[in-house]
């Protein structure tokens, strides 16, 4: 194969796939059958089917028992707006993750005690097998779920403290910058890395999606005077949603 060549498959799925985005192959509509795509295209049975497998991974078709495969309904995309700036109060985890004050929203979460894993200890500061507060969210705009989060907090910071549970105490359900306040713990600084992978199964489950879907995950961590005082990962489908970024200009 020279440079530049892509293999049939690829080839085949690439056809496929621009057919499918500009409407010759409308949502609910049968995928070419594996003995049609053979025959069109001059392949294998082999590379009939993974041309299929690409653009089931992909999200752009998906199985129907006994039916086929079909088109999958391509959702419009919806933001997701991110900001550096965080209300000085009542500044609700939703709030916090979802920076557009026209979007409103719900958010369930469980929180317990854990060891930190070296991965989480490290992007804390703390040794491994340190305490912390471990917090899974599920945010839901108009029931729908949209995001999910994970967060961490070294209880060496909030242990035996009326913040050390997010969603309890007087300052239960409000954002990270005003809870640590309460502790005299000033947060000044909060930085975000953005990536993407496939969805862990468990992901998918709770947004909706289906296995091989792609999902956004946003790493952010909060610092007090250099200090990591938390630090969670945001998961947001990547077919559904778009981040926005509103970042002030100094």
């Amino acid at each position: 194969m020279t440079f530049g060549e892509q293999p049939a498959y690829l080839r085949v799925a690439g056809d496929l796939r621009k057919k499918i985005v500009d409407g010759s192959l409308p949502p609910h509509t049968r995928l070419p059958s594996q003995a049609r795509i053979r025959e069109e295209y001059g392949v294998s049975d082999t590379v009939a089917l993974e041309a299929r497998k690409v653009l089931m991974a992909e999200g752009l078709v998906e199985g129907r028992s006994g039916s086929g495969t079909y088109v999958r309904e391509r959702p419009v995309p919806r933001r997701v707006a991110r900001s550096g700036y965080r209300p000085d109060s009542g500044a609700t985890p939703f709030r916090q993750e979802q920076a557009d004050f026209a979007v409103r929203g719900t958010w369930e979460s469980h929180s317990r005690q854990v060891e930190a894993g070296g991965a989480i200890a490290e992007r804390l500061a703390i040794q491994p097998g340190d305490r912390v507060m471990c917090t899974n969210y599920v945010y839901r705009d108009g029931g729908e779920a949209m995001m999910l989060s994970t967060s961490w907090e070294p209880l060496a910071v909030t242990g035996r403290t009326p913040v050390m549970l997010p969603e309890e105490g007087p300052l239960g359900g409000m954002g990270v910058v005003e809870r640590m306040a309460a502790i005299d713990v000033i947060v000044d600084n909060v930085t975000e890395e953005v990536g993407a992978r496939p969805g862990l199964a468990e992901e998918l489950l709770a947004l909706g999606g289906v296995p091989g879907h792609v999902v956004v995950v946003i790493q952010r961590t909060f610092y007090a005077s250099g200090r990591p005082v938390e630090t969670a990962d945001v998961v947001v489908p990547a077919d559904r949603y778009r981040i926005a970024y509103h970042l002030p200009v100094k």
